[in-house]
């Protein structure tokens, strides 16, 4: 079984590296480490809160529970066929490292989706996306360990609920289930997103007129390096806010005022526009505010210059989204989640 620790620093387990204290920790290698601990005496009704990469949570205060770090390992292909693979994978794997296996074995799905900071277990809880492509769209299925019966649950993908950077549990099942393995169903024949600008000007760029899904993560990865801070050098948590679904109604407001405002129809009737947009548009791309700022080339991402605590993050965010909201009428959300 995994040793419990006491008053952990967090700080190496959190790219905004917030420096703040776990009364307890522990690290979890196995399913079978995970019912151990859960079960054991050493465990009183305490808080938990579980841990991937911890690439999407700003800390503003020490944690008075039990922190669970989950690393369990292992990528493996448990059917395949003719034109499809079902790949599964640890909660505690590296997306990259999983995305980075996927396209060396010609698996196609996943190349998008490159580079996106966390853990395969936190994939399905954030629907993570980018380039026009979800989890959701290559999602099978995934175990889950139900901590109030000590049981483990599989759970398919009308069970997951997903939307958009959402699914069930991150709703109903919000701190009651933790995610051990998950199922990815991949094609051999891929069917290639390259519907954004960025990638197509990439693909000429590098004079590629028939990309496959090594190109496409490689295009991917080179965008996000060139728009992105790595959080080895400075902490950050990726993008920071959500990219707004509004009605047609108020974009159309906003358009008449804002005619370059970018954007991208979701529904007949809705229509997403980009965070980093409106908040460059508020004059916050690369301001520094005492040790918080934002990201010098993407005004959605929020970064910790070295002594940034919690709550001067979070503050700073609350002035973009009262500016944002100011100047469209449009309240952002926070993607990221605040511990």
């Amino acid at each position: 079984m995994s040793v419990l620790q006491k008053n952990k620093s967090l700080k190496p387990y959190n790219t905004f590296s917030i420096d703040v204290t776990a009364k307890h920790f522990a690290e979890i290698f196995s399913e079978k480490d995970l019912v151990e601990l859960l079960t054991s005496d050493l465990i009183t009704e305490q808080e938990l809160l579980v841990l991937g990469g911890g690439s999407n949570v700003l800390f503003i205060r020490d944690f008075e529970g039990l922190v669970i770090k989950i690393s369990i390992p292992g990528i493996s292909c448990v059917v395949e066929d003719n034109d499809a693979v079902i790949v599964t994978a640890g909660a505690g794997v590296v997306w990259n490292d999983f995305v980075t296996y996927c396209v060396q074995n010609g698996f196609a799905g996943v190349e998008n989706l490159s580079l996106i900071p966390g853990t395969v277990g936190a994939s399905p809880i954030q629907n993570i996306g980018a380039y026009g492509v979800e989890v959701k769209d290559v999602f099978s299925s995934c175990i889950a360990y139900e901590i109030a019966t000590g049981t483990s649950r599989k759970f398919n993908f009308q069970d997951c609920k997903f939307g958009y950077r959402d699914s069930i549990f991150k709703n109903e099942l919000k701190g009651k289930y933790i995610i051990t393995s998950v199922s990815f169903i991949l094609s051999k024949s891929a069917r290639l997103n390259t519907q954004y600008g960025a990638i197509q000007d990439e693909l000429k760029n590098r004079n590629i007129l028939n990309p496959n899904i090594s190109d496409i993560s490689e295009v991917v990865s080179k965008i996000r390096v060139s728009k992105l801070p790595d959080p080895s050098t400075i902490g950050n948590a990726g993008s920071f806010f959500k990219n707004p679904v509004i009605d047609k109604v108020l974009f159309e407001k906003i358009l008449d005022q804002f005619p370059d405002i970018v954007h991208f129809p979701v529904a007949h009737d809705r229509i997403k526009l980009a965070a980093g947009w409106l908040i460059e548009h508020c004059g916050f791309k690369g301001i520094i505010i005492g040790n918080t700022g934002t990201w010098k080339n993407q005004a959605l991402v929020l970064v910790n210059h070295g002594q940034a605590t919690g709550q001067e993050v979070y503050s700073f965010s609350e002035q973009i989204i009262d500016s944002v909201d100011a100047k469209f009428g449009v309240r952002l959300e926070r993607e990221v989640n605040i511990l």
